[in-house]
């Protein structure tokens, strides 16, 4: 009992301390709130603003899509000039397209992939116009050197020019083959580009492809016999249409002496005109018919996905041809997948000679180790079996008197 009196009035001092300065504490609170210098004041001009904001109208969607879009490719064309201040290998100049296309690439390395593409791209395209002004200054220097006194005055003494062959100009060559090509376009016969393949090949692929169709439509311009080309299922605004705009221009794809549309050659043709020449078909091409519409695939396939273009001529029921290359060629390696001039050029060939060895030398050699020396054996043989076997026509009827 003792123990616990001694001990207990500390243990209420201790206490009534405690309550103190919790009450002490709660009373500098409620001072605080109290206290008008500690109010918060409404900015009012913040507050209009705001307002205001909220009561104006939204823009319009189209104009949203289009600011949108403008600001990722100022964030792009941003992030090209970091990437080019920090020293990695970026071009120097990009254009609006080329940042649209990689706006769409998804990932890191897929942008480095191409702006490294697109870098190599311009160091080439810089590297010949170096060695063309280079070279135009080393002509203009030579016409410079031949342009003295004493070389006009040799001419002066050897008389007038010889007249007698005349010089044809650019123009004029320009214009006859344009006049062919447009004969053509009314009377010749039809050969069809099928564009349907923009979705099934990447973007160096489609780019190779395109240079291909242009080095097709220059050579069948200048051609003796052109075709009337038709590019079909090309769509409006797609990756083949920017392309190809792209390539020749506005003013050049307007006046280009061709057919481009929308619509398939089922469309624009009888079913039963129409052969889809393909390297995956079993029937072979050995006659060329002139009545006949052939259609070839657009399309550049460095992986060769097999049966890409079968599976569209089957799909449409159309019949189905590949060249005779087996039959001519002692084919060596490596797929039987020509590129579209190469394609062009044989088909021409073969429509104004009717010889398939002649056409066929279109095909590159590294493919193939030569054409077959043993159709031509035989033939040589039934010649020589006939000459031996049958006499002349006079000396039949001269044996014939004779009896």
């Amino acid at each position: 009992m003792m123990f616990l009196r001694w001990c207990f009035p500390p243990v209420r001092r201790m206490c009534v301390c405690q309550q103190i300065s919790v009450r002490s504490f709660s009373s500098s609170r409620t001072l605080l709130k109290d206290d008008p210098q500690h109010e918060e004041k409404l900015d009012l001009d913040i507050w209009k603003s705001v307002m205001r904001a909220q009561a104006l109208p939204e823009d319009p969607p189209h104009l949203q899509d289009s600011t949108s879009a403008a600001s990722v490719l100022e964030a792009h064309r941003e992030l090209v000039e970091t990437w080019h201040q920090a020293g990695k290998l970026v071009p120097k100049v990009i254009t609006d397209q080329q940042l649209q296309e990689l706006s769409i690439l998804t990932t890191k390395s897929s942008k480095k992939k191409y702006l490294k593409f697109l870098a190599i791209k311009e160091a080439q395209k810089n590297n010949d116009k170096r060695k063309q002004e280079k070279k135009r200054a080393e002509r203009e220097a030579g016409k410079l050197q031949n342009n003295n006194g004493e070389e006009e005055e040799e001419e002066r003494a050897a008389g007038p020019e010889n007249t007698f062959m005349l010089r044809l100009r650019n123009n004029s060559i320009e214009s006859a083959h344009n006049w062919r090509t447009a004969q053509a376009m009314r009377f010749d016969q039809p050969l069809v580009f099928d564009m349907s393949y923009d979705q099934q090949m990447s973007r160096h692929e489609l780019e190779n492809t395109v240079s291909q169709l242009l080095e097709s439509e220059g050579f069948n311009r200048r051609v003796q016999e052109p075709f009337h080309l038709h590019f079909c299922n090309l769509q409006p605004g797609g990756a083949y249409h920017r392309e190809l705009l792209r390539r020749y221009g506005d003013e050049t794809w307007r006046r280009l002496l061709i057919t481009h549309t929308e619509r398939s050659p089922l469309e624009l043709f009888p079913h039963q005109d129409l052969v889809y020449l393909t390297a995956d078909s079993r029937s072979v091409l050995r006659t060329f018919d002139h009545t006949k519409v052939y259609i070839v695939g657009a399309m550049v396939d460095r992986s060769i996905r097999v049966g890409a273009s079968l599976a569209i001529a089957k799909r449409f029921r159309l019949a189905t041809a590949r060249l005779p290359l087996d039959e001519y060629l002692d084919w060596d390696c490596g797929a039987k997948n020509l590129t579209l001039d190469q394609m062009i050029r044989i088909l021409t060939t073969v429509k104004q000679t009717g010889c398939w060895q002649k056409a066929l030398e279109f095909v590159p050699k590294r493919k193939h180790k030569g054409f077959h020396q043993q159709s031509g054996d035989k033939r040589s043989q039934k010649k020589h079996r006939g000459g031996a076997d049958r006499a002349p026509w006079w000396s039949q009827q001269k044996q014939h008197q004779q009896k």
